[in-house]
């Protein structure tokens, strides 16, 4: 390999509130050599995910804290230029951690290959990658809808949720979405065959649910909390299930996370509420990425990403996922 360097985001502190660009080190070092067992990826996409928000705190969760000092942690594609690994070649296009980098130098734990032949890579971040396998096994496997069933979906024109909604149409459900701007909300309902829609930036969303929700609500897919899962637990049907996928008006609280009031509706309904975690269903990734790429051939299923370029861009990019500013998938072209 000719002498390259490597830009990288660190994260340099923990943040209180939303992560700013004072949270991150920003450092161009030289790119190292693999070692036995490692490859090099010149990475090309980035997926921006709000759960990176969390991976910043300290703390037990699901996968451990990203470490200070340590490349910010990232999903993303890019293509093999060096290996040292037998089951990866230079010129294969992988799908892994690359972390927030223009390289990644590493074993490939995880990775995966992906053929952008087949279709663009910035689909392998949105339908075909960790977006489209949480909205499947949520939606399928903890929210388990059947047909006829009416599903409300909250961060609708987000890329979990509209990934989500078009596969309850799918299965025959009817579909209302919540999202913020007569936009995104005219998308849903024109472009993604939604039944309805409310739009929380300009009206109640009680009055909303009323309105679309006439029967109730039998699955909510939650991917915000706060005020909208309130007012949702307030028009759960009888054995409604609740999706608990994501909670991203809580995420940059400087104070303690709001829970929900209007828990005992569950109570009442003996509705079920359920985290939910994407990797608990690695084993069934291959399954779940061939149907989602049938729908996708054949125009039963849309991937909308939003890309913004340039790796510099990334602290002031990621911050579009909450303010609500991205429109589909967000994903940064280094």
């Amino acid at each position: 390999m000719t002498a390259e360097t490597n830009r990288q985001f660190l994260l340099a502190k923990r943040p209180v509130g939303a992560a700013t660009r004072d949270t991150f080190t920003y450092q161009q070092v030289p790119l190292a050599e693999p070692g036995d067992g490692q490859i090099v990826v010149k990475n090309q996409y980035l997926s921006l995910d709000p759960a990176m928000r969390g991976w910043m705190n300290e703390g037990k969760s699901y996968i451990p804290p990203v470490g200070l000092g340590e490349v910010m942690r990232a999903l993303g594609v890019g293509k093999v230029i060096a290996s040292k690994h037998p089951g990866f070649a230079i010129g294969d296009y992988v799908n892994g951690a690359l972390g927030v980098q223009d390289y990644y130098v590493g074993e490939p734990r995880g990775f995966y290959k992906v053929d952008p032949k087949l279709v663009p890579l910035p689909v392998y971040l949105s339908a075909l990658g960790m977006t489209g396998m949480t909205a499947y096994f949520a939606l399928l496997e903890v929210g388990a809808p059947k047909a006829g069933d009416t599903v409300v979906i909250s961060g609708a024109a987000g890329a979990v949720g509209s990934i989500a909604g078009q596969i309850a149409k799918l299965k025959g459900c009817r579909v209302v979405g919540i999202a913020g701007g007569k936009e995104k909300c005219a998308y849903l309902v024109e472009k993604l065959g939604f039944d309805g829609v409310i739009d929380y930036k300009n009206e109640e969303v009680l009055a909303g649910l009323k309105r679309e929700c006439p029967k109730g609500v039998d699955v909510y897919f939650d991917n915000v909390g706060g005020d909208i899962l309130d007012a949702v637990l307030s028009r759960l049907n009888y054995k409604a299930r609740v999706i608990i996928c994501g909670a991203i008006s809580q995420y940059n609280n400087k104070e303690a996370v709001k829970g929900p009031a209007n828990y005992l509706s569950l109570l009442v309904n003996r509705a079920r509420m359920e985290g939910f975690v994407v990797m608990d269903y690695a084993d069934r990734y291959v399954e779940a990425g061939q149907e989602m790429a049938g729908w996708l051939d054949k125009g039963q299923l849309i991937s909308k990403e939003d890309i913004v370029e340039g790796l510099e861009t990334f602290p002031e990019s990621l911050l579009k996922l909450f303010s609500g500013e991205n429109f589909g998938k967000l994903i940064l072209k280094v």
